[in-house]
């Protein structure tokens, strides 16, 4: 039987550290244009949502933004609204500066009754935001939008 030359938890930390030390150097560098904060560019800071009629911002308001994490584009979006959505509704639509290429959607938490806590988001290649999970017997009165992130492109 062959002796074995490296052991297995010597192995395993030279897995390890190669993600690590390959983190801790920049692989591409960013145009000197581009706002980057660890890693991650800006290409389009936060910008407030229109809001649809009956819909309302929280405290924190609703905004969007575009960045890019080693080439790939995201759709963000924060904040929270209240609103009354007693079914399929339009919270409101992205800035007319944000283009979206494609139809994302995304999952945003909610007001919770009997066990319904999130609705789906959906953003159109227009810019429409639609709320989907809303019924009569369960109507959506708050969105948060924190978690709301979509791969463009």
């Amino acid at each position: 039987m062959p002796q074995r030359t490296h052991s297995r938890r010597a192995l395993l930390t030279a897995a390890v550290a190669v993600p690590a030390a390959v983190a801790a150097t920049p692989l591409l560098a960013a145009p000197a244009a581009a706002a980057t904060t660890g890693g991650v560019e800006v290409a389009h800071d936060w910008t407030a949502l229109v809001l649809a009629a009956g819909v309302t911002a929280s405290a924190d308001v609703p905004a969007a933004r575009v960045i890019r994490i080693a080439g790939t584009a995201f759709l963000q979006l924060r904040g929270g609204v209240d609103c009354a959505f007693a079914g399929d509704a339009v919270l409101g639509t992205v800035p007319a500066s944000l283009a979206v290429p494609k139809l994302v959607r995304g999952v945003c938490p909610r007001n919770n009754k009997a066990g319904m806590n999130a609705c789906r988001v959906e953003i159109s290649t227009a810019g429409r935001i639609s709320v989907f999970g809303g019924t009569t017997t369960n109507a959506i009165t708050w969105i948060a939008l924190d978690s709301f992130s979509a791969v463009l492109a």
